[in-house]
């Protein structure tokens, strides 16, 4: 799961400068921008890929392994409908000459119409195939799911790369991202299957049945994921643009280079929490003395590594900016990265009580904590940027993600 996850970054700090000098960088503005929708279309999941691995989890736990099946079909129904909405929203978009917002001095409103086209067909895909991905989640099928992010992930840098050696047309771009998240969907379809037919048994391509009942109780797990999903990176992204409209855009360099340094080491607890939550699901029905003592083992593991990795980064954050900026370093942002440890380390804890709440079904709780601190953050985000300029900014982000932690901890902690 490290492996599927590391890699992709690695091939995308080589790619994008090589990117950048092909196509220029108002084309790659754009494509920026493609990727970020096609990120952020995974709301359009609407928390089911996450709610399906829970309730298929629970289920094998539960040995009702012949409702799987029904799961399995009904959440791609929803999915699929989302997305399908989502892809119609984008067309009536474009046809209402969507493309004259886009500001592009160099570059053919007619390429940007055909380009946000192409990005329709990527919405219902990409909804999709996040069902799928939940499915072998639940079967903890993570080399599978490795094999083919690393895969997206070289092909969602290098082929656009690869293509701009002969076009740098945007819809041509574009149309790589679009043929990697169809794909996507497809072997992400077929290993979802393969699993079933794998350890089900008594699995028919009959027992694929829709069921509204099965609906709502995707549903009443998925939505509050949504509603987390929707507030969570407003969090994040919400200082860089107080930053830019309250202090200056040079500002935002100084934020958001050592942030985007130290929030890497995460990628270590994504890689654990994303298996610690189908397993602790399944452990909590099949075997329920045994769940504590190993979440609580790999609770410890999590946070003696991140207390290791945070503290050298801590001390090492001046050595590291002088290399890596040169010229370009700015003191400040030493003061900045090395506060922003402190929020990674807590963020580290939090995101295992996180995935131990929703191994319980507990997604209204993540969500209304959620809801909670929005308004308290963005209020203490505002006098702190004032007070402070951008090391006020990160001391409210990790003030803000520590008060997330303790919360998770406390909500987790009222569990049988």
């Amino acid at each position: 799961n490290l492996f599927g996850l590391i890699l992709p970054l690695l091939i995308a700090m080589v790619a994008i400068p090589h990117l950048i000098a092909s196509i220029g960088n108002e084309r790659f503005g754009l494509l920026s921008l493609a990727w970020a929708m096609m990120s952020y279309a995974g709301v359009l999941d609407l928390g089911i890929g996450r709610a399906l691995t829970q309730m298929v989890s629970r289920l094998r736990g539960q040995k009702m392994t012949y409702e799987i099946p029904i799961a399995l079909a009904t959440a791609a129904r929803i999915t699929m409908t989302a997305g399908l909405i989502g892809s119609v929203a984008i067309v009536l978009f474009s046809w209402s000459d969507g493309a004259k917002f886009i500001k592009a001095e160099h570059i053919p409103l007619s390429e940007i119409h055909y380009s946000i086209l192409l990005l329709a067909i990527a919405l219902p895909a990409q909804a999709m195939s996040a069902t799928y991905r939940g499915m072998n989640e639940a079967y903890l099928n993570f080399r599978g799911i490795s094999i083919l992010r690393v895969v997206l992930g070289t092909i969602n840098f290098a082929g656009p790369l690869v293509i701009s050696f002969f076009s740098t047309n945007l819809a041509w771009l574009i149309a790589s991202l679009v043929a990697s998240r169809v794909g996507s969907l497809l072997i992400f379809r077929r290993l979802a299957f393969d699993c079933l037919v794998k350890n089900e048994p008594d699995y028919t391509p009959e027992s694929l049945i829709y069921s509204p009942a099965t609906a709502k109780m995707l549903f009443s797990f998925g939505g509050w994921v949504t509603v987390s999903s929707i507030i969570s990176p407003m969090m994040v992204q919400m200082d860089r643009f107080l930053i830019a409209s309250m202090i200056s855009a040079a500002a935002v360099t100084v934020y958001v280079v050592p942030y985007e340094l130290v929030a890497q080491s995460l990628v270590l607890v994504s890689a654990i929490s994303s298996v610690i939550f189908p397993t602790l699901t399944r452990l909590m029905q099949e075997r329920p003395r045994e769940w504590l003592p190993y979440f609580q083992t790999w609770l410890f593991r999590v946070g003696g590594m991140m207390f290791l990795v945070t503290s050298s980064l801590i001390f090492l954050m001046p050595y590291i900016l002088k290399i890596w900026l040169k010229g370009h370093f700015d003191p400040t942002s030493v003061m900045v990265g090395q506060i922003l440890c402190l929020g990674i380390f807590s963020n580290s804890l939090g995101s295992m009580y996180y995935a131990l709440l929703h191994a319980k079904g507990k997604a209204h709780v993540t969500a209304k904590i959620h809801m909670f601190e929005l308004p308290l953050y963005l209020t203490f985000l505002y006098f702190a940027l004032k007070e402070f300029g951008v090391v006020g900014a990160a001391i409210a982000w990790s003030s803000r993600i520590t008060l997330d932690m303790l919360l998770l901890t406390w909500n987790a902690r009222k569990l049988k």
